[in-house]
């Protein structure tokens, strides 16, 4: 094949928007060995190419939207005993077959045990695996919520926090809940029982949720819906943040 065919070949794979087929095949002209190989495997070597790269191009955005606070995946994940995870039972749960199921999961503990990047980590799995995930810190949903009332955008909120297949609700219990805000807790978890699962860290144990509401009827509601269909990761032990600064100075 002379240059002149490569050149238009690898300029309408570019013009299809097949750019990392155009690449590899540019690749493929500059190593011989390569054309020893039969059409359908370097044909098939250039497909290949290009389902990696959109691949890799989906997965960065659905990360990029989740707006995960940690980079964090569980393959990374500190399993020491101290901290008092179940491993058959994350090893299940990193399936995320719970969120194809519509279930919820809560990942409680005190501070500084992990429970946001364990939650990232959930996060980035979902997206991995090709589905939508949102994270949200309670405490900044709550303020959210509000201005949304005093611009009217509370619907396109709203309609937000109902379409990714997994919502995290970080540091539940933390800032405080407007009867509004409640109302909207309860669309939410209503919602998500047909079209989602929600993921909520605590470091209080979901016992004491009720006495966040301002309104026990709709912390009722929001409950029931929540908590009784929901996986439960109890996190112990010191705070990593500690650990951590130790590790600093023992080495500083």
């Amino acid at each position: 094949m002379n240059v002149s065919t490569n050149t238009q070949n690898t300029s309408q794979m570019r013009e299809l928007r097949l750019a990392a087929m155009a690449q590899a095949y540019e690749l493929q002209q500059e190593q011989p060995k390569l054309h020893q190989l039969a059409f359908d495997d370097r044909f098939g070597l250039l497909l290949e190419a290009e389902t990696a790269a959109r691949k890799s191009r989906k997965l960065n955005r659905l990360v990029r939207v989740a707006s995960l606070p940690e980079t964090a995946a569980f393959e990374d994940l500190d399993t020491r005993a101290s901290r008092g995870l179940d491993k058959a039972l994350l090893s299940s749960l990193a399936s995320c077959s719970w969120i194809a199921r519509r279930q919820n999961l809560m990942i409680l503990g005190p501070t500084g045990v992990g429970k946001t990047w364990l939650a990232s980590a959930f996060g980035q799995q979902a997206c991995r695996l090709g589905m939508t995930a949102a994270f949200h810190r309670v405490s900044d949903l709550y303020g959210a919520i509000s201005e949304s009332v005093l611009d009217a955008s509370l619907p396109k909120l709203k309609a937000a926090l109902y379409k990714p297949s997994l919502l995290i609700l970080d540091d539940f219990g933390i800032g405080e809940m407007t009867p509004v805000a409640a109302q909207v807790l309860l669309d939410v978890a209503d919602r998500r029982m047909r079209s989602g699962s929600l993921l909520i860290t605590s470091q209080y144990p979901s016992e004491k949720w009720h006495d966040f509401f301002p309104d026990p009827t709709i912390a009722d509601a929001v409950l029931d819906r929540v908590v009784h269909q929901a996986h439960r990761l109890q996190l112990k032990g010191e705070s990593m943040r500690k650990l951590r600064g130790r590790a600093a100075l023992a080495s500083a």
